[in-house]
Order: structure tokens, then C-alpha cells, then sequence
């Protein structure tokens, strides 16, 4: 989900912290914008919709990367 925005694009929106930690969670990399996350769950819920079965897919297929993320990051920690 790469692409440029222009500063005219761009609008705040406020969050409760609670919300900021739980799209914190979501993120699979690192520099992972919370736009690219917002954008990600409105892909894999109109998915859902057409398809379940390869929504659970993608779902799985992100739990898988978010966790490896985890993992990587608690081995840097230790270095």
C-alpha cells in the first residue's frame, strides 16, 4: 500500500489510546502507517464480504507476519 499524499490529503482524527495500542498491534512492520493499517482492515472486511473463506486467508496470513514481527523484535531487545 505504498503511494504519496499530499499535504491537502492529509486530516487528524482523534483516538483514544486504547485504539492507538490496538492499531499499534496490527501494524506488520515497523514504519507501518496507521493509514496503511486503517486501509487494511477496510480491504479484509470487503473481502469478507465476497468471500469469507479467503478473508480468514489474509487474516491468517497477517496474524502470521504480526507475530514474526513480535518475535524478531523481542530478539533485538536481547542483543
Amino acid at each position: 500500500m505504498k503511494y504519496t499524499l499530499k499535504m491537502n490529503e492529509i486530516t487528524t482524527i482523534k483516538i483514544t489510546k486504547e485504539t492507538r495500542e490496538r492499531l499499534n498491534k496490527l501494524k506488520e512492520y515497523e514504519r507501518e502507517t496507521f493509514n496503511d493499517v486503517v486501509n487494511k482492515i477496510f480491504y479484509v472486511l470487503n473481502i469478507c464480504k465476497k468471500s469469507p473463506e479467503k478473508s480468514q486467508k489474509i487474516l491468517n496470513n497477517i496474524d502470521k507476519r504480526i507475530k514474526r514481527r513480535q518475535i524478531m523484535k523481542k530478539r533485538m531487545k536481547r542483543c
